[in-house]
């Protein structure tokens, strides 16, 4: 077949771009290498793939590895027109996962698709990543930004995320050592975080009364989307320097996410083992009366959905739980005592 020279379909003409996606490239490097320390190494591999040196400071290092993506608070974040905090998420939703056993991300990946790159929104979220990274102290090691003509509706996008970090093998944190009679402490969220949204966009967003984004929630003064929006809080920092300043008295921890407080906290106690908490002990923030009000949903529903106010829970040795609870205070973190581990199984949240 003849080869065809002059006007022809091109790559642009069939939906993707590619000097928007160099400009991309350009835009975004300086949020990327200002997460990098001496860790991540340069070299002739040509940006195929992240470098980075384990370095020696572990003497026994296991490595750990999760995944997660935002979920359909993106929908909020494409109403909104608010790009920069999802990506905050997004490292987040890995990174808390990584902690439990006691670990440190060391670095980041990133997947964003959609249909169309727009330079200046894909820079937002790339931004927000890198902040998340930063929040972490990981390096944002690499990603992929795949334009999709034809997969997704106009200004929409997909976000996936992936971290691996380490620790000492005789370090884990691993809730074998849980005990009844242990304190359950509670680390206050910064709101909804990312999960449950199909179901607050039900109560809040859509069906025949719903409210605008701009409208004030009660009991604050920002308007709805702020707060939906709000990122998920990283606990990265505090709780490893936690762990470092009060070595052996943490013995579980649960990333409050998808189950709330009913199905997250089991999975890290041993067979026998529950726990009791007593809900007048935290503040819950106004989104989730809202949310449960407006949606008419069961308080049982709203405790295996939502994080109800408490997005970190540390079980911990009760002639520590003090120690523990004011080094935690001491990082930045508004710490609770919500509870106790008992005989038998699950949770009950009186």
């Amino acid at each position: 077949m003849a080869a065809h020279d002059g006007e022809g379909l091109t790559y642009r003409a069939a939906g993707v771009d590619i000097d928007a996606g160099n400009e991309v490239v350009d835009r975004i490097r300086q949020h990327v290498v200002g997460t990098h320390g001496p860790e991540v190494l340069g070299g002739s591999h040509g940006g195929f793939g992240g470098l980075f040196a384990l370095g020696a400071g572990f003497r026994d290092p296991v490595l750990i590895g999760a995944t997660d993506g935002v979920g359909t608070k993106l929908k909020v974040a494409f109403a909104a027109g608010i790009h920069d905090t999802v990506g905050i998420d997004l490292v987040a939703m890995c990174v808390n996962d990584i902690l439990v056993p006691g670990a440190r991300p060391l670095f980041f990946l990133d997947y964003l698709a959609t249909g169309s790159i727009e330079p200046e929104a894909v820079e937002g979220i790339v931004r927000g990543v890198a902040e998340g990274c930063r929040r972490a102290g990981c390096a944002l090691l690499g990603g992929e930004t795949a334009e999709m003509p034809g997969f997704y509706r106009p200004q929409e996008y997909d976000l996936a995320g992936f971290s691996v970090g380490a620790l000492e093998r005789d370090a884990i944190v691993d809730g074998s050592e849980v005990e009844v009679g242990d304190v359950v402490l509670g680390l206050a969220s910064d709101g909804v975080h990312s999960n449950g949204f199909s179901l607050v966009r039900a109560a809040l967003l859509e069906g025949e009364d719903p409210l605008p984004l701009d409208t004030a929630v009660p009991g604050t003064a920002r308007p709805l989307a702020e707060v939906l929006l709000t990122p998920t809080r990283i606990y990265v920092q505090p709780v490893l320097r936690t762990l470092e300043r009060v070595p052996g008295a943490i013995r579980a921890m649960a990333h409050i996410t998808g189950g709330g407080l009913l199905e997250n906290i089991p999975r890290v106690l041993p067979a026998g083992c529950g726990a009791t908490l007593a809900r007048d002990r935290w503040e819950r923030p106004p989104i989730f009366a809202l949310i449960e009000e407006r949606g008419r949903v069961a308080t049982q529903e709203m405790d295996r959905v939502f994080n109800q106010g408490i997005g970190y829970v540390i079980v911990v040795d009760p002639a520590r739980a003090a120690e523990v609870a004011t080094v935690l205070a001491s990082e930045g973190e508004r710490v609770h005592e919500i509870g106790r581990i008992t005989e038998g199984e699950g949770v009950r949240i009186s």
